[in-house]
């Protein structure tokens, strides 16, 4: 897929989750998304046809960055400051494109339990909130190491928290509460 074919459809899939999770997935439609857009409705329909069709590549594309990440981490020696490094690269892979798909999860629960790709993705989601915890550490530091994680998750999920910060604000606080959760502080 040539790149500029990729960059229409990333931004088609975030600006689709965007308004997913501002109106809703039921309420919102391909039209209203390619208005956002300021594109053609068959420009659009050229990348996608269907809603479901833009969610699916979104949660496939998470899966896939999910993926690497987990076995590039299981690659790392076991130690805190790998452990900062793995949360790290969590905290960007959330922060970079997948802030509106934690929101989006989060007003369309039950869209997410109906698909397939939705058990994909908390199945991958598991896999990440426990790469940090190894099978030797104590019950303690296994949920230090999966509360970190979910403190990074939780950090992009404004709807949670009930803080008024900005994005970055809340992402870069739950970064320094998971350092501290990884570390055993």
């Amino acid at each position: 897929m040539n790149a500029r074919r990729s960059d229409t459809r990333q931004r088609i899939q975030q600006v689709a989750l965007e308004l997913f999770a501002e109106r809703g997935y039921e309420k919102t439609s391909l039209r209203e998304v390619a208005e956002r857009l300021q594109i053609t409705r068959p420009a659009l329909y050229y990348h996608f046809k269907a809603k479901e069709d833009i969610l699916n590549g979104v949660i496939e594309d998470l899966n896939h960055s999910i993926d690497e990440l987990v076995e590039w981490a299981g690659a790392q020696p076991h130690t805190d400051a790998a452990r900062k490094v793995i949360l790290a690269r969590i905290a960007v892979l959330l922060e970079d494109r997948w802030r509106p798909l934690i929101r989006f999860t989060q007003v369309n629960q039950a869209v997410m339990s109906d698909l397939p790709a939705g058990e994909q993705m908390r199945h991958r989601m598991m896999k990440i909130v426990s790469v940090l915890a190894r099978p030797e550490d104590d019950l303690t530091r296994q949920f230090e190491a999966r509360l970190a994680v979910i403190a990074l998750i939780l950090g992009n999920a404004p709807f949670l928290l009930g803080l008024d910060i900005s994005d970055e604000e809340r992402a870069a606080t739950a970064l320094t509460v998971a350092m501290k959760l990884a570390s055993g502080q």
